[in-house]
């Protein structure tokens, strides 16, 4: 492995040497989006949602990251869907409901789900043809059915806001059975086809995978409600990818004892150390066109700053996570916007 991945930085160096501007930056931008979309590594900003990162939603959009993360809440300690770190009761984040694209960054921040998803729709419609995103949920303490707060209500809410922004999991298989077939048989589109769009990721939270009481987390409930609008020709509906969170060797899916449920993940997240370990085959993942959101990146070794580094640094990690067959590599990163925007090709 280490030969191979020495090869891969060699080639991804010129690829991630900072590009002039001009028709060079041009040249390697087209180059970028004639890329499949399983098949290239972009950046993530974790935790984008928090002001002292980004005054305002608006401006994590702007950075050009590949991939930004928004904590939910969904308890029965305040109300609708609630977006914030440690706080279970109330909203704490640089959202500020935006309903046209002239009101972002100038309204009141610290709104709620709704809000964030009106930033992003009012950000997509003055920026039309934008890069592909992900938007990583991580549902703090899981999806909340009874108080109305489960699958079929953030999949409203999503469409909603959204609309026709998000790549569904139903565009993916059109014509297969289930994800996993059609993520094995190429179906990704380019990353040019996926122009304007919005991918949402969805993990289990910090607090669902700590309670002994949760026995129903985040990703296979989600799973489970992909699989039954399948059955009952409605999977287009659907507005998100489960992840498999954690990461582990050999196919990480066999822990969902109800096997029926393993092909509709084709989404894995976990700590990038892990990935770059050496005990687990990331190539595996890109062979089957999967994709692999590598998170703390910063923390592979030789460790670098996680939010500092050089440019140098962090250009160097992203190439190393490319030849370990990541599709993001996720830190904080964000005062490196140049670093952000990289695209690169997968392994």
């Amino acid at each position: 492995m280490a030969g191979a991945v020495t090869a891969g930085l060699a080639a991804l160096a010129l690829v991630l040497g900072t590009a002039p501007a001009g028709a060079a930056g041009t040249k390697a931008a087209r180059a970028a989006a004639d890329l499949p979309y399983a098949g290239s590594t972009g950046v993530g900003v974790h935790n984008a949602y928090e002001k002292a990162k980004y005054p305002y939603f608006a401006d994590a959009l702007d950075s050009g990251a590949a991939m930004l993360e928004l904590d939910v809440w969904t308890n029965f300690f305040g109300s609708s869907w609630r977006v914030s770190h440690d706080n279970p009761f109330g909203n704490d984040n640089n959202c500020e409901n935006a309903t046209t694209p002239a009101q972002l960054r100038t309204k009141s921040r610290n709104q709620n789900l709704a809000g964030c998803l009106s930033d992003i729709r009012s950000w997509h419609d003055a920026h039309p043809g934008h890069r592909p995103v992900v938007l990583k949920l991580e549902l703090k303490d899981g999806f909340a059915a009874n108080l109305g707060r489960g699958p079929a209500e953030l999949d409203a809410l999503l469409n909603a806001k959204l609309g026709e922004a998000v790549y569904r999991p139903g565009q993916l298989a059109s014509g297969h059975p289930d994800l996993d077939t059609a993520a094995r048989a190429g179906a990704w589109p380019s990353r040019a086809a996926m122009a304007g769009k919005f991918l949402v990721e969805l993990i289990p939270g910090t607090l669902e995978e700590g309670n002994a009481n949760d026995t129903l987390w985040t990703d296979r409930e989600y799973a489970q409600y992909l699989r039954a609008l399948a059955a009952t020709g409605r999977l287009g509906q659907a507005a998100a990818f489960p992840a498999v969170h954690r990461a582990e060797a050999g196919d990480p899916r066999a822990r969902y004892a109800d096997a029926a449920l393993r092909p509709w993940f084709v989404v894995f997240d976990g700590d990038a150390s892990a990935y770059a370990g050496g005990s687990i085959d990331t190539a595996w993942y890109d062979r089957n066109h999967y994709l692999l959101i590598a998170t703390d990146a910063q923390g592979v070794a030789p460790a670098i700053d996680g939010v500092h580094p050089t440019e140098a640094q962090a250009r160097e990690r992203v190439a190393l996570m490319a030849a370990h067959h990541a599709s993001i590599a996720s830190a904080d990163w964000y005062p490196l916007p140049s670093v952000l925007a990289t695209v690169v090709p997968r392994g």
